[in-house]
């Protein structure tokens, strides 16, 4: 195999891996001090702004783990299987948080958002050492 997909597929899950702990730990907590009344606006320009910068590493990452799923055996559908559970946090438990919170800015919804954001965090930290295991398997055929 061309090493060209496990290599784009290391980067962009190490890349979304450590952007999730940067957003866990520092950007999603940080919410809670916004302010009621400035909070929906940021929320709202928190989401135009992180989705242009999360969306085209999610597509690659996603179309790259479909491909080695297909082709690298159980490393690549167990890879695939944490990269469905991050896809299914983000739009079924996410998403809808923060639609929430760009109507109202609820700390309630803020906590909820820290609370299940570990889920995606957990799912892209288990995924990174599968991406590498690829990555060197691939390479040694």
């Amino acid at each position: 195999m061309d090493l060209a997909i496990p290599i784009l597929h290391l980067l962009a899950t190490g890349f979304m891996t450590g952007l999730i702990w940067f957003v866990q730990v520092v950007h999603y907590p940080l919410f809670a001090a916004v302010g009621q009344d400035a909070f929906t606006e940021y929320e709202r320009r928190h989401m135009q702004r992180t989705g242009a910068v999360v969306g085209p590493p999610m597509v690659v990452e996603v179309g790259c783990a479909v491909w080695l799923a297909l082709s690298s055996g159980p490393l690549g559908l167990v890879g695939l299987a944490l990269l469905a559970v991050v896809w299914l946090s983000t739009w079924g438990r996410q998403v809808p948080l923060h639609h929430r919170l760009s109507a109202r800015g609820d700390q309630r919804d803020i906590r909820q958002l820290v609370a299940s954001n570990w889920v995606r965090t957990a799912a892209w930290t288990a995924r990174l050492p599968i991406a590498l295991a690829i990555l060197v398997k691939e390479a040694a055929v």
